[in-house]
């Protein structure tokens, strides 16, 4: 009796682990507090630098601009570009085709 109560609580307990980490829309969206520009307003200005579909999306601290930064990956036919707008300012500060290694 005691040890399948620990085994229903621990079930338990994994699937209210596996129901906050779903419940979060992209990565790095805990950082969002810390940005001017929302995720929104930064699909807009990627879309705008490199047109097609997004099929991933992050928030992220990362070199450059202010240090935060949006990075989208862009499938537009055969080509995934890499958008990076800086989450301060709404800047493109990166705009090129996703290497061999994408991460």
């Amino acid at each position: 009796m005691v040890q399948s109560k620990k085994v229903i609580n621990v079930g338990l307990g994994l699937l209210l682990m596996a129901g906050a980490f779903s419940a979060q829309a992209y990565n790095g969206e805990a950082l969002a507090m810390h940005a001017k520009v929302s995720m929104a307003e930064a699909r807009v200005i990627a879309l705008k630098a490199h047109p097609g579909k997004i099929t991933d999306e992050e928030l992220e601290n990362e070199a450059g601009g202010s240090g935060l930064r949006y990075s989208f990956d862009i499938k537009s036919g055969k080509v995934t570009q890499e958008v990076g707008v800086d989450a301060q300012t709404g800047t493109v500060l990166e705009n090129k085709a996703e290497g061999p290694n994408p991460d």
